[in-house]
């Protein structure tokens, strides 16, 4: 997420203290971590770090660290899929072989790997998939695109809006319990609630 933030001295850590102890146990675990991958291989890593950033526009290493290990969780564990379309593979799957064949794309159009690509390339590549045009078309052989693409941006975007700066850059001030909104009238705000320091 470039851009400044409206919130720029608001740090919902500050109010830890006020949540439960299993609350704040989940949310400080999600930053400065160790991270040991358990399905991804340090190439998949490079590359899916690189994708990640690019869809959340956003090159801050705990950010990415807590994105590229909620990715690697969800294809280890395997938790299963309220939904998929007929022919698109399972997760783990369709994301180990995506990557493979992002790689092997950058490779053939650019000669370098994705990891390694400028930011315009990547983009570009990424545009691609998002639009089911990527070439060449052996390496997709089987794997779909734009699912691939959706996907990706899912899993990306469900754990970076989990991490608690990117909570502080939009200003939400966390679980409001166990002591509860005072202040419910539109406008009102709460005193640990974060306040616009400038206009957007």
């Amino acid at each position: 997420m470039s851009g400044q933030t409206r919130y720029p001295s608001f740090n919902v850590l500050d109010e830890k203290e006020e949540w439960d102890d299993h609350t704040r146990k989940i949310v400080t675990s999600r930053i400065g971590s160790v991270i040991k991958f358990q399905f991804l291989t340090k190439q998949e890593v490079d590359i899916l770090r690189s994708v990640c950033s690019l869809l959340v526009d956003d090159s801050s290493p705990d950010a990415l660290a807590l994105v590229v290990s909620h990715i690697d969780h969800q294809l280890y564990s395997s938790p299963g899929e309220g939904q998929r379309k007929a022919g698109v593979p399972a997760a783990s799957e369709l994301i180990r072989q995506g990557l493979s064949a992002i790689d092997q794309a950058a490779q053939h159009k650019y000669s370098s790997s994705f990891s390694q690509l400028d930011a315009a390339g990547q983009k570009q590549l990424l545009r691609d998939i998002s639009a089911g045009k990527a070439v060449p078309a052996e390496v997709w052989n089987g794997i779909p695109q734009k699912e691939l693409f959706d996907k990706l941006m899912r899993f990306t975007v469900e754990s970076y809006c989990s991490h608690p700066r990117v909570w502080s850059d939009i200003g939400y001030a966390g679980p409001a319990y166990p002591r509860g909104y005072v202040r419910a009238q539109l406008g009102q705000l709460d005193p640990w609630e974060a306040k616009a320091e400038h206009e957007a």
